[in-house]
Parts: structure tokens; C-alpha cells; sequence
């Protein structure tokens, strides 16, 4: 059954990674548009946590965006009024990322506090370092 295209503009979808990213580096003609047809012509967009967590490091690794560029982005996709997303884990990560660590380690401590852990343990030392938290507990690496 075929739906009109009123329907479409209306619907609820997610989007992976990928698509985020064409959308905000637009690299690859095709593809963008493509994305961005879908992405503006939704009623609401919903974006994961590991979606922005990839797309940090795609953006960061990949693209080379300075972390300032990527905090822009993502305050940008917190304040679209159409993006729907867990936004206390955003800004745990954005917290995380101000304070000179990743994005996505900041979104692992508000996971491990909402899920009420006694500990987080990494063997990531500036992580344990940049957490300020006495429950981050650096695993000795011997």
C-alpha cells in the first residue's frame, strides 16, 4: 500500500548514524540529499545515544571536527524542536567533552548512574581522571 506524502512528512522515524552524518557533513551529493529529504520532511526524529556517541567519534576521527564543532552539533540537534532524544545523557556527554574528556564516556557515567551501579571501572585513565567521581575506579593495569 503506497502513502502519500502528507503521511510521510508526519511519521516518526530514527536515524542511524550514517545518515546523520551525511546530513551534517554533506560529503556525498546523493546521499545528502537523500538524508536531508528524509530528516526535514519528518514530524520527529529520534536519535539514540550510541547514534550520537558514533557520531562524535566519526565526526572527531573521520571528519576531524575540533570538539567545539561537534558540542555546536549537537546543541543544535538538542534545541531542534522536532529531535527527540535521551537529552540528560546529551548533556552528561556534552559535560564530559567541555571538561576535555569524551563525549561518549560522559554517557556511559549517566548510564551507570541511572542504572544505580555501586562502580564503573575502566582502564581508561583519563576517563577515571576527568570523571570527578569517587564510583569512576581506574583498574590497575600491572
Amino acid at each position: 500500500m503506497k502513502r502519500s506524502a502528507d503521511r510521510i512528512a508526519r511519521d516518526k522515524i530514527a536515524v542511524d548514524t550514517n545518515v546523520l552524518v551525511r546530513y551534517i557533513a554533506w560529503d556525498d551529493e546523493k546521499q545528502s540529499q537523500k538524508a536531508a529529504h528524509a530528516i526535514e520532511s519528518a514530524g520527529t526524529i529520534v536519535i539514540s545515544t550510541i547514534v550520537l556517541c558514533e557520531l562524535f567519534w566519526v565526526l572527531k576521527r573521520a571528519y576531524r571536527y575540533a570538539d567545539g564543532e561537534i558540542r555546536d552539533v549537537i546543541r543544535q540537534l538538542i534545541q531542534t524542536r522536532t529531535v527527540e532524544l535521551d537529552r540528560l545523557a546529551t548533556e552528561a556527554g556534552l559535560t564530559m567533552l567541555a571538561e576535555g574528556g569524551d563525549f561518549a564516556d560522559g554517557v556511559i557515567q549517566f548510564e551507570a548512574g541511572k542504572a544505580k551501579c555501586e562502580r564503573l571501572i575502566t582502564f581508561d585513565r583519563e576517563f577515571a581522571r576527568i570523571s570527578g567521581s569517587e564510583n569512576v575506579k581506574l583498574l590497575g593495569i600491572d
